[in-house]
């Protein structure tokens, strides 16, 4: 429910991004008056969007990853290598969090001008997104350690990478 509401901010604020841009635009090239606060604005949305779908790739484990050794590799080696990524992640969502945190209070008195907001609008979405990382990712941390069968979709070799195991020789353990 909250990575899917995660979801929808970040496609709303795509779409809005985009609104403000192409308002940009239109005034900039039709009324030879460019607003002052589309450009900083867009760019507040962007982090929003950025961050905010970063965590739910986060939770549903479309997120970076470098999984060829994980085709090769049997089921108990596969559980403790992506238990060991989850961690990483929440360690990384952890620094955003303390590290976003930081640069909030030290933006806290600072204006943006041309929004006439606090600085410390820039810095929300570090903290907000690393926020739901962690939480997304100690969720699949929780559940892998209660038995869920979170890794089971992931264990599917796709038919390309079987094609090129298979001309190399190289076994796949997906069922070990």
């Amino acid at each position: 429910m909250l990575s899917t509401l995660a979801l929808w901010a970040a496609g709303a604020g795509l779409v809005a991004m985009t609104g403000f841009v192409a308002w940009q635009v239109f005034c900039r090239y039709i009324l030879n008056d460019s607003p002052s606060w589309t450009e900083p604005g867009a760019v507040l949305l962007m982090s929003w969007f950025i961050f905010l779908g970063a965590a739910v790739g986060v939770r549903e484990n479309y997120h970076l990853g470098f999984d060829v050794l994980l085709y090769v590799l049997p089921s108990t080696g596969k559980r403790v290598l992506r238990m060991i990524s989850d961690i990483v992640i929440l360690a990384f969502g952890t620094g955003m969090v303390w590290y976003g945190s930081q640069l909030v209070a030290l933006t806290w008195n600072t204006t943006l001008p041309s929004l006439g907001i606090s600085g410390a609008h820039d810095y929300f979405p570090v903290v907000g997104g690393g926020f739901l990382i962690c939480l997304f990712a100690a969720e699949r941390i929780v559940k892998r350690l209660s038995g869920v069968p979170i890794d089971e979709v992931a264990d599917e070799v796709p038919a390309e990478v079987a094609a090129e195991l298979d001309n190399a020789d190289i076994p796949l353990n997906s069922k070990a």
